[in-house]
């Protein structure tokens, strides 16, 4: 394997996949209340199909996948694909990003089938707050969901919390002291401005970190294995993590290693560009394994130096439920 580096010497080593369209939950900054139109199965990738992009992307130099929706653990038989995706060749890390509403069913056979690690989402503490922004009555479920993982041994389970002024920043305290007293890996997400149907506010790490100070000095630690993008920080005498992702006030392109497969085949070199690369009617056609090494290769070429959120340039092809962030 040579590697893979786009036109600003970044080296790319990871693939987030969107398994599925579809969501238990309808998140004010995800999805618009009523949902959206969803695709047919034929119009999502198969496993198959999806393996096959993940054996080019491996031989290519990925190293590093990680499993998205809208919802994943709502696509049936996805135990069976992690199962497909552990067995290639360079693979070293499958991750999974989940809703945690399935996630206590679902945990120790994800584990059995070669999952490595699990991020949950989860923007408040609070059952009526809980309903009321992400339109279902499910948090009991989320927090078993997250005991279940810890127990599985999907560690560190990381807990991500996307803070929306009015909504529910009051919060961040509640949240960091869980760092505190049960060890929790939990990470401040600063809002993306997606389309939703919702007129949101996003607030700055650097106030985020201003509220928490009264918590303590956070104390910088060193990133490790699949942090990201993320800045994490210690209390003093916490087994839990706080960190910080910061694209609008902070942004990180600089060193963004990643690519992303929408559910519908076509991969994406920025979340934040509608520029996408078609590997779906490829694949149907028949495409070789070296036929998509070189549509991979299109995409990476293709990836931007930065986002423009802040001059104005927004995504509009897709919601965040459909990208899988």
């Amino acid at each position: 394997m040579t590697g893979l580096s786009d036109s600003f010497q970044r080296p790319i080593n990871y693939l987030r996949i969107s398994v599925t369209d579809r969501c238990n939950l309808r998140c004010i900054y995800c999805m618009p209340a009523e949902g959206i139109s969803r695709l047919s199965h034929n119009e999502v990738l198969h496993y198959e199909e999806i393996l096959a992009v993940a054996q080019a992307a491996a031989s290519l130099g990925i190293s590093k996948l990680r499993l998205t929706g809208g919802e994943p653990l709502a696509r049936a038989e996805l135990i069976s694909l992690v199962q497909m995706l552990s067995r290639i060749e360079g693979i070293d890390d499958i991750a999974l990003t989940t809703n945690g509403v399935l996630l206590r069913e679902y945990a120790l056979p994800l584990k059995k089938a070669g999952l490595k690690r699990v991020n949950v989402s989860l923007d408040t503490l609070k059952r009526e707050r809980f309903k009321r922004n992400a339109r279902r009555d499910r948090l009991g479920e989320v927090i078993d969901g997250i005991a279940a993982a810890e127990e599985a041994g999907l560690e560190p389970v990381k807990v991500n919390m996307v803070v929306i002024r009015g909504i529910n920043d009051d919060e961040v305290l509640d949240f960091a002291r869980h760092t505190i007293e049960d060890g929790w890996h939990v990470r401040f997400i600063e809002l993306m401005p997606f389309t939703s149907g919702e007129s949101l506010q996003f607030v700055p790490t650097k106030e985020v970190k201003e509220r928490l100070s009264s918590l303590g000095i956070l104390e910088p630690i060193p990133s490790s294995q699949g942090d990201g993008p993320a800045k994490y920080y210690r209390f003093p005498g916490a087994k839990g993590t706080v960190g910080f992702i910061s694209p609008l006030s902070e942004h990180f392109c600089f060193n963004c290693n990643r690519l992303r497969l929408t559910v519908d085949g076509k991969l994406r070199p920025c979340l934040l560009s509608d520029k996408e690369v078609d590997l779906k009617t490829p694949l149907r056609s028949g495409a070789s394994l070296e036929e998509l090494k070189v549509l991979i290769q299109q995409a990476v070429a293709a990836k931007p130096e930065r986002h423009y959120l802040l001059e104005g340039m927004l995504p509009t092809v897709r919601s965040m439920c459909q990208v899988g962030g």
